[in-house]
C-alpha cells in the first residue's frame, strides 16, 4: 500500500512544492488548507498526474473543535499517516513591541504553536499505535535568533524550536522521527502575508539578494524523509548564499 503524508498549509508555498514532491514519489495525500478553491485546483491537479489518492480538508488550523473533529472523523485507512508536515505558519506585522498590533499576535500565537499542536495531537497518536512515523515541523531562522521587530514572530518560532525537542522524547519509545526544518528567506506568500497584502513592501524583502524558493525546502524536507529508518536529521537551518544570520544579508 501506498504511503500517506498529511500536509498543512497545502495550497501555497513551501506546502504546495511538498504536495507535489511527495506526489511525484508516489504517496497519497491528505491536504489541509483554508482556501478551498485553491485546494480544488491542486488536489485535481496532483491526483491527475500522478495517479494517487487526495484526501481534501479545507480547514483553519486555529479552529481546535473544527481542526480536531475532521481528522478524528476520517476513514480508518486514512489515518495510516506516514509523514507528517506541519508547515501551516505566517507572520504579522513587522513592529516593535510597544507597537504591536495584539490581533496580529494572537494570530502568530494561535497559527504556529496550537495550530501546530492541534495537528500534531490528533496525527501522532495514529503514529503511537502503529510504533513508526515521520514528524516534519517548519520552524525558521527566526526560532534560533530575534531580530529586530520580530518579537512575538520570533517567539513563535522559538516555542517551535522546545516542541521539536519535547516531541523527539515523547516519541522517541515508539520509533517516531521528529525533524525541525528551519529555513531563512524563501520567497513565498509569507512576506505578502506579514505585510498585509503590500506587495511592493513584501518585494523589498528579497531586493538585491537571490533568495531561496520553496522547492529548496521541498527537496530537504523529501531528503530527511527518505533517510533509512535508523537514521533521523533532527534539525536543519537552510540559508540562501547571500544570507548570513536572520538579519545580515549580501545585497548586491
Amino acid at each position: 500500500m501506498a504511503k500517506i503524508a498529511l500536509i498543512t498549509g497545502a495550497t501555497s508555498g513551501i506546502g504546495e512544492a511538498c504536495a507535489h514532491t511527495f506526489a511525484e514519489q508516489g504517496y497519497h495525500l491528505i491536504l489541509i488548507a483554508r482556501r478551498e478553491q485553491l485546494l480544488e485546483k491542486l488536489a485535481e491537479t496532483l491526483k491527475q498526474k500522478h495517479q494517487i489518492e487526495v484526501k481534501k480538508i479545507q480547514a483553519d488550523v486555529r479552529d481546535k473543535e473544527n481542526i480536531s473533529y475532521v481528522l478524528e472523523t476520517l476513514p480508518a485507512h486514512w489515518k495510516e499517516v506516514d509523514v507528517l508536515v506541519n508547515n501551516a505558519g505566517l507572520s504579522q506585522g513587522l513592529d516593535p513591541i510597544d507597537k504591536g498590533n495584539t490581533d496580529d499576535w494572537d494570530t502568530m500565537i494561535d497559527t504556529n504553536i496550537k495550530g501546530l499542536l492541534y495537528v500534531t495531537k490528533a496525527v501522532s497518536g495514529w503514529m503511537v499505535e502503529r510504533k513508526k512515523g515521520h514528524i516534519v515541523n517548519i520552524g525558521s531562522i527566526a526560532g534560533k535568533e530575534v531580530y529586530a521587530n520580530g518579537n512575538v514572530y520570533c517567539a513563535t518560532k522559538h516555542a517551535v524550536d522546545a516542541l521539536n525537542k519535547g516531541m523527539r522524547i515523547d516519541l522517541l519509545p515508539h520509533g517516531i522521527k521528529v525533524t525541525a526544518i528551519n529555513p531563512g528567506m524563501v520567497e513565498t506568500e509569507f512576506s505578502i502575508v506579514r505585510f498585509k497584502g503590500d506587495t511592493g513592501r513584501a518585494k523589498k524583502v528579497y531586493d538585491g539578494l537571490e533568495p531561496l524558493i520553496a522547492q529548496d525546502i521541498a527537496d530537504a524536507i523529501w531528503f530527511v524523509v527518505s533517510r533509512p529508518p535508523h537514521v533521523n536529521i533532527n534539525d536543519m537551518l537552510i540559508m540562501p548564499t547571500a544570507q548570513a544570520n536572520g538579519s545580515i544579508v549580501n545585497r548586491n
